[in-house]
């Protein structure tokens, strides 16, 4: 979503995405701070001040960017642009969007999940494909072990080694 509203930002010439980055990233500050005080709620009145900003900015952008209408004798909807399509996004996952306002369990990028399927991506990229089944069940397990041994702060080779000694590490909470 920073990525697209980068994007908008230089592209269009508007001002709302870059509000809206700034927006979201004071949010995220937030969030932060909030985590390392201990604290596991933002205030609500906090929330209420981002998402009522949001919500304003949504509705700047969406002046700038109405939907266009159908033509006449056209078949098929009306093509929307990038912003107007990002907007509606934006709009109709606000709750997805601003998840990590009111949960502070959840993170604020989905660079983890990004990452997790990284690999199994390049892999089949460089590949074309896993041969078989089994192929592909064994890679995401290996995978998914190592991944698992990186976020408990296990590195690669001591997770391997003991996976070959016949003892692989159980993680806590895993699952």
């Amino acid at each position: 979503m920073l990525r697209e509203l980068t994007f908008l930002a230089q592209s269009s010439g508007q001002a709302w995405p870059q509000r809206m980055m700034d927006m979201l990233l004071a949010a995220h500050r937030g969030c932060e701070r909030a985590r390392t005080q201990g604290i596991t709620a933002v205030p609500s009145r906090q929330v209420l001040r981002w998402i009522g900003r949001y919500r304003a900015l949504l509705d700047e952008g969406q002046a700038l960017n109405p939907q266009r209408v159908k033509e006449q004798g056209k078949r098929g909807r009306a093509k929307q642009s990038d912003a107007f399509n990002l907007l509606r996004r934006l709009r109709d996952h606000e709750q997805e969007v601003l998840r990590f306002a009111r949960d502070l369990s959840v993170p604020f990028t989905n660079n983890l999940a990004e990452r997790a399927i990284r690999m199994p991506k390049v892999k089949q990229k460089i590949s074309g494909c896993f041969r078989t089944f089994a192929g592909a069940q064994s890679f995401c397990t290996i995978r998914s072990y190592l991944d698992t041994a990186r976020k408990h702060g296990v590195g690669m080779l001591e997770a391997l080694r003991a996976a070959f000694n016949g003892a692989p590490m159980e993680f806590v909470g895993s699952g």
